[in-house]
């Protein structure tokens, strides 16, 4: 036996979310069901609100509601470097750390020919534009130390040292707390490639 049409169609929906399976989606939908309509219509409106409202910063792909968004008008962050990173969540998570006061531009997905996604996808014209027309003294490539991260890095390395700006590179390897014993072999060698002067 199964659900009314109206509940498959909703778990089927709640099922396309990353991380959701079946179970997880009809808990969803019964909890939806056990709470008062007025719940219903703010989940929906949030989601037409989100679709009808987010756009990308004009100036550096972030997510924003306005033209420009908040790091970008923010007067207080240093207006020399950059750090490029492949999507928002990994601008959310340099920012979390506290540390970052710069600008960021988002690269919005990374080199990766298994799905077909190559260096004309990145939009690197705007990058380079941006930084000669701002006079970007340092970017920071913060790509993710896989096999598509590093290919990326790679070529917008190129790309950057061309037009003579400085090009760095986050540190990568052992986390803190974690012991060099059961470091595998890849991440060794980006600990030692990665190794500066103390």
């Amino acid at each position: 036996m199964s659900y009314p049409d109206l509940v498959e169609q909703l778990i089927s929906q709640f099922s396309q979310f990353p991380g959701v399976g079946r179970r997880s989606a009809e808990r969803m939908v019964f909890w939806l069901l056990q709470k008062p309509r007025e719940n219903a219509l703010q989940l929906a409106e949030g989601i037409m609100k989100l679709k009808d409202r987010l756009r990308f910063c004009k100036i550096c792909q972030n997510l924003t509601e306005n033209d420009n968004c908040r790091l970008c008008t923010d007067p207080h962050r240093d207006q020399k470097i950059l750090c490029v990173v492949e999507d928002h969540k990994h601008l959310l998570a340099i920012e979390r750390t506290g540390t970052f006061k710069g600008l960021y531009h988002v690269l919005l997905g990374a080199i990766s020919p298994s799905e077909g996604r190559g260096p004309q996808d990145l939009l690197l014209d705007k990058l380079t534009q941006r930084i000669k027309e701002k006079g970007i003294l340092e970017v920071v490539i913060a790509t993710d130390p896989d096999t598509e991260g590093e290919m990326t890095a790679i070529h917008i390395s190129n790309v950057l040292k061309a037009i003579g700006v400085k090009v760095s590179r986050i540190g990568l390897g052992i986390p803190v707390g974690s012991s060099v014993e059961y470091a595998d072999l890849s991440t060794l060698t980006m600990s030692l490639a990665s190794r500066r002067e103390i």
